[in-house]
């Protein structure tokens, strides 16, 4: 046998392709809703379709179309916007066999990624690879993502939602589009504890401090005797009646400086500390008022369910 006959065909590899995403196709559901047209959602648990949250426009007159055709009725169970995960509710549950899904641990830079979904003409995939691949990062709305990572795929909007899918046919996240173009991919551990505090929650629960703010850059001289080594900071524009900023005698005017006695310096920031886990706690709030330093403790609440 010559080195070369034991490399696979790319007939081979085309029906092995082929057959991977065959395999996932029966959890693949077209997504339809208000005007914003199609996208794709993924049947993640008998009776629950994962789809991207900022694909949904509304969150009435949802309608999903399985593989077989069959439209369906979906309430929406509930919405993250920091992590772009939505849970909707189906009557769609027969489908043979498990979702195959793995962990994002084994993915590497380099590793192809099949990304398979549904348009309104059907199924529909694409091949890429993984162009980066690095640890948990902060979206910009707050929500811890588990790790970052984005494919080498052409962005497609009615393929926001759909599955990422290794070499091995393993589901490990979901489509969202980034900014700039970017193909991101919200990796399976993110969407399972999401999913698990929907269903069972209807929300994620998230810090509220109860103010408005906008960023602000403090007079040097003034950074420089209170000792701020960056000049940056959050002057609070608002602050909600009742709420936790108020009841720690915050004031419109003030400039937020620190969080337990950590620098506090943009609003992405003040995003992340407001995380689940603040919820409940004390906070020790660094507050510049008439150019002098006072600190003043809040008391977390869970954000107000809209």
């Amino acid at each position: 046998m010559t080195a070369s006959s034991s490399v696979p065909s790319l007939g081979a590899v085309s029906d092995r392709l082929a057959s991977l995403i065959g395999a996932v196709s029966t959890r693949l559901v077209t997504i339809h809703g208000g005007r914003r047209g199609s996208s794709t959602g993924i049947l993640w648990q008998p009776g629950f379709v994962v789809a991207a949250e900022e694909a949904l426009e509304a969150d009435e007159d949802l309608t999903i179309v399985d593989a077989d055709g069959a439209q369906h009725a979906a309430t929406l169970v509930g919405r993250d916007p920091s992590t772009d995960i939505a849970l909707l509710r189906t009557e769609t549950r027969s489908v043979a066999g498990e979702l195959s899904v793995t962990s994002t641990d084994a993915i590497q830079v380099g590793h192809l990624a099949i990304v398979a979904g549904r348009r309104r003409e059907g199924l529909a995939a694409m091949l890429g690879i993984v162009a980066l691949a690095g640890g948990s990062w902060r979206s910009l709305r707050g929500g811890t993502i588990d790790r970052l990572i984005h494919l080498d795929v052409r962005p497609d909007p009615h393929l926001e939602g759909a599955a990422a899918i290794d070499a091995e046919g393993r589901v490990f996240g979901m489509i969202a589009l980034g900014p700039r173009g970017r193909v991101l991919v919200i990796p399976s551990e993110t969407i399972e504890r999401v999913v698990r505090q929907l269903r069972d929650h209807g929300r994620i629960a998230r810090g509220y401090l109860g103010v408005g703010v906008q960023p602000l850059r403090v007079d040097e001289a003034i950074a420089a005797a209170v000792g701020l080594e960056e000049p940056r900071s959050l002057m609070v524009v608002s602050v909600d009646p009742g709420a936790p900023g108020d009841n720690a005698g915050l004031r419109q005017g003030d400039v937020l400086i620190a969080w337990n006695k950590q620098p506090l310096r943009s609003i992405r920031g003040l995003y992340a500390l407001l995380g689940a886990e603040s919820v409940g706690q004390p906070v020790e709030l660094g507050v510049l008022r008439a150019g002098e330093r006072i600190a003043l403790t809040a008391h977390i609440q869970e954000r107000p369910h809209p």
